[in-house]
């Protein structure tokens, strides 16, 4: 029996940030190939606003795969790196797969009701990656973490907070040559916030009720689509059966008669509270 150990640098990642470290660097090679045969792939997988008259639906999935400068793939993919696989190992391959898709769509979502008649393409992994950074000073809030030109350690909880503050304030601040969507990293901190606390209250571990959850999430889609019986509105009376009764038992005599003038004398010989009366009675 043979035994090999994969120690590359790839081999040492788990599956699923590996993938999407791959898949990334894939598209934006394509991209960067493509160009230069006058197919501009960013055109065709970017996220347009919703009203652009340029937008499809698979564009909220493939526009965070899709990068054309190399150092905005570089530090997405950096971050992913390095904060994506530790998120991995602790949730497990399908809980962080979900939660990366769901926030980088939320993301897409956000930035193209903002850009909503823009038809410049959103492009980029970067709402995923800040929902990446949320989830990781929300389940590892003290751990000491280092930026550039800052020699001391911030834990993870503040440098979170810090940069949702940035984003809000570079989003609202509209500055003139600002490409960056900064509402998409606020929609990906967003989401991923929403789906966080969603797992906590009713998810629990993934791996002792993966089948629970998915069970549940189940019988509510079949719910959707299942024919709801028909309301009965039952009227409650204020009066009593025999009350009711010989009220009901005088408006069939009152009609009787109302049709007997009729059948002897013509509808032009009703009297407008004859004629009100019959009117009403036509009506129930």
């Amino acid at each position: 029996m043979s035994y090999y150990q994969n120690n590359s640098f790839l081999g040492n990642i788990p599956a699923v940030t590996r993938n999407l470290l791959i898949i990334n660097a894939i598209v934006w090679l394509a991209c960067f190939v493509l160009q230069y045969s006058g197919i501009y792939l960013f055109n065709i997988l970017g996220l347009h606003g919703f009203a652009s008259g340029y937008f499809y639906i698979y564009q909220l999935v493939t526009y965070m795969f899709t990068h054309v400068d190399f150092w905005h793939l570089f530090f997405n993919m950096f971050a992913l790196y390095m904060f994506g696989r530790v998120l991995e190992s602790y949730w497990g391959q399908k809980r962080f797969l979900i939660y990366y898709l769901v926030t980088g769509i939320g993301a897409g979502i956000i930035q193209a009701l903002i850009s909503f008649y823009s038809p410049v393409p959103i492009i980029g992994a970067s709402g995923a990656v800040f929902g990446i950074l949320l989830a990781f000073g929300m389940i590892f809030p003290n751990v000491p973490l280092y930026l550039m030109f800052i020699p001391v350690p911030i834990k993870a909880k503040y440098m979170v907070i810090g940069y949702g503050l940035l984003e809000l304030y570079l989003g609202f601040s509209n500055r003139t040559g600002d490409n960056v969507a900064h509402f998409a990293h606020l929609g990906g901190m967003l989401f991923g916030i929403i789906l966080i606390l969603y797992w906590r209250k009713h998810g629990g571990n993934w791996g002792n009720n993966r089948s629970n959850y998915l069970q549940t999430f189940k019988n509510k889609l079949t719910g959707l689509f299942k024919k709801k019986p028909p309301k009965i509105n039952i009227h409650k009376r204020s009066e009593t059966d025999w009350a009711y009764n010989a009220r009901k038992a005088n408006e069939t005599r009152e009609i009787d008669r109302i049709l007997d003038k009729i059948k002897y004398s013509g509808y032009d010989s009703l009297s407008e509270d004859e004629k009100k009366k019959l009117f009403e009675a036509g009506k129930k």
